[in-house]
């Protein structure tokens, strides 16, 4: 029998992403879309240092542009794409604020 190891941290994430959109998803009935009542809570709970600290005050009006078929739904590719999102824009300060950092 196989030796079954322990999740690897990238897999820890991944499983976090999905629970994280399933708490806040089917609120409204529809359990794999975040509609748009339940978008402001996720975001305001889950996302509320990043959007409070935003200096662009459209940065949500933005977010909101995810939803590109206007069903007002965001399902979990859209919401894994404003994840990626936030992530590279994340990525992308902490390299303009490290610029001489080397990766190893």
């Amino acid at each position: 029998m196989a030796k079954i190891s322990s999740p690897t941290e990238t897999v820890r994430c991944i499983e976090s992403l999905i629970a994280v959109f399933q708490k806040y998803a089917g609120k409204d009935g529809y359990n794999c879309n975040l509609s748009k009542t339940e978008f402001p809570s996720f975001m305001n709970k889950e996302l509320a240092a990043f959007t409070k600290n935003q200096k662009d005050p459209g940065v949500l009006d933005r977010m909101k542009k995810l939803d590109v078929s206007s069903d007002g739904q965001l399902d979990f590719p859209k919401f894994l794409n404003l994840i990626g999102g936030l992530a590279a824009a994340c990525h992308d300060s902490f390299l303009k604020a490290v610029p001489s950092q080397k990766w190893t």
